[in-house]
């Protein structure tokens, strides 16, 4: 019986390890110089489970390779290079991993125990494969996180810069266009800055958005409609929230 290798197509092979079991850099490594050489140096260990299926026996990392070689270059990682399993070589093809492929670098392979290989692995390997599994889940964590934190950082800046073009667009309205678009947070402000107190800007803001809302299309016509129709109740009187000297001195300040 003589021992050879057989090319396979990746797509045909599944593994039952997974692939957060090693380190997504090796991983990228191992798939660059496949494809450096078109060729792996360590041929996978599977079986045949249909026509033209076959299942990873021995050699988890390598076939992660190679499936990641196939992602990177499909012309190159197309094919890959395995032992094929079969009653005739079963016995000697298993008694070969147990000698030459039983350290360390192996110890992540957990469906070995199928084939009766687990009896080779001892507490320290079973140890090393977890502790290489969060390793690689730790450093996936911490690059999502990255990832979060810059996102919101971006949606931060984001929001910034919309706030500050909505303060200049408003900034350049016409009058007419601030009373009938503004909200109460920048018509209070916008009234502030024509001399009116804090307070009074609030009531008036307020009175103003009122009676906007009652209107047509929710817009007042003319900013003589804003003169006539927004009033403030002053005890038992009520008078207007924007007087027509006010209204001139507001074109002028907003205007400008």
């Amino acid at each position: 019986m003589k021992l050879s290798t057989s090319l396979v197509a990746v797509k045909k092979i599944t593994c039952n390890t997974p692939r957060s079991n090693f380190l997504h850099e090796k991983i990228e490594q191992a798939a660059q110089q496949i494809l450096a050489v078109e060729g792996l140096i360590n041929p996978i260990v599977v079986r045949k489970t249909g026509l033209q299926a076959y299942e990873v026996i021995q050699g988890d990392f390598e076939y992660y390779a190679a499936a990641r070689a196939r992602e990177i270059n499909l012309k190159l990682g197309e094919m890959v290079s395995v032992y094929i399993v079969d009653e005739e070589n079963q016995e000697v093809l298993l008694e070969q991993i147990k000698i030459f492929r039983s350290s360390d670098e192996y110890a992540g392979n957990s469906n070995l125990t199928s084939y009766e290989l687990s009896n080779d692995v001892n507490s320290d390997k079973i140890i090393s494969t977890f502790t290489r599994m969060f390793a690689n889940l730790e450093s996936r964590f911490e690059q999502i996180t990255q990832q979060l934190v810059e996102s919101a950082k971006e949606k931060m800046r984001l929001e910034s810069e919309i706030k500050e073009i909505k303060a200049r667009l408003t900034d350049k309205m016409t009058p007419l266009e601030v009373f009938n678009q503004s909200d109460m947070v920048q018509l209070t402000k916008k009234l502030i800055n024509t001399g009116i107190s804090e307070g009074e800007a609030k009531k008036k803001a307020e009175a103003i958005i009122s009676v906007r809302d009652r209107q047509e299309n929710q817009k007042f016509l003319s900013l003589n409609n804003v003169v006539e129709k927004v009033k403030l109740k002053r005890g038992k009187r009520q008078e207007k929230a924007i007087g027509e000297k006010k209204m001139l001195q507001i074109i002028d300040i907003w205007s400008e």
